[in-house]
């Protein structure tokens, strides 16, 4: 009898000891809108301690307001980060000395993302956020709906010529996310005829003699853009067509890049 309660007991102890460990979900801090927007599809809700303070400005925002109010903000500082207590802080390339230095001090960890400028480096940053938040699949979900937003969203025939066209006349040039989604869609960025740079400034002269068939305007005249209420646009705007470029679409993969190739798809269409 003895004997096979010693057997049981050791069968019971073998199973529990087989037993995966429970799973410990980071608790996460984005000080990064761009990150924030990237934690809303492959983290838990609970696992989001704090977003940063741009996703709750209507103009910098990349979630939806509503969905940034659930969240508590901060402005990246080491005492706002440290009060929440993460066990992991994502952060984009710049962040300031005091926070990296009190992070280190407690042992928590951060993780520093460039800015992606293609739609594959977009891809393998959501992959590196996914298994840093431990939803390696849902990354992969992300992903496979990005690359059928693209996918959807591509224009045969020839490229129209085109340029986005930030307040203060500041343009993405080649080797940026928005002229590969530009050419995705079916457009041809004018900024390396103009002999920009990657990202330059396009003074409105060169604008005026060689105009693009659609300038994606990124703000407006309301904004206190003044170029855009320059009155040599008045006659310009007959030739061509000017759209409006949300500012949200223009500093942020991810997500966002659905959002972007439906809106240039769109615009391609209607032309």
């Amino acid at each position: 009898m003895r004997s096979t309660s010693l057997l049981c007991a050791v069968v019971a102890t073998s199973t529990i000891a087989a037993r995966p460990a429970p799973r410990h979900e980071p608790r996460i801090v984005s000080i990064n809108p761009c990150v924030d927007s990237i934690l809303m599809h492959v983290a838990d809700r609970g696992q989001i301690a704090g977003i940063s303070h741009y996703s709750k400005d209507p103009r910098a925002t990349s979630i939806p307001l509503a969905l940034a109010a659930q969240f508590k903000a901060t402005s990246g500082t080491a005492e706002e980060v440290v009060a929440l207590a993460p066990d992991l802080v994502i952060a984009g390339a710049h962040v300031a000395p005091s926070t990296i230095a009190a992070l280190k001090r407690l042992h928590i960890a951060l993780l520093q993302l460039e800015v992606p400028e293609t739609i594959a480096q977009s891809r393998e940053q959501i992959n590196r956020i996914a298994t840093a938040v431990g939803h390696v699949d849902r990354g992969e979900r992300l992903n496979a709906r990005i690359d059928a937003a693209v996918a959807a969203a591509r224009s045969a025939g020839p490229r129209v010529p085109a340029l986005i066209w930030q307040g203060g006349g500041l343009v993405p040039g080649k080797d940026t996310l928005a002229s590969e989604l530009l050419r995705k869609t079916g457009f041809r960025n004018l900024s390396s005829d103009y002999g920009l740079k990657t990202w330059d400034v396009l003074p409105l002269e060169y604008l005026v003699a060689q105009p693009p068939r659609v300038l994606f305007s990124v703000g407006d005249a309301s904004d206190g853009d003044r170029m855009l209420s320059h009155p040599v646009l008045r006659p310009l705007a007959r030739h061509i067509a000017i759209r409006a470029f949300p500012e949200r679409l223009l500093h942020c993969a991810g997500p966002t890049i659905i959002d972007a190739v439906a809106l240039l798809a769109k615009t391609k269409r209607g032309l």
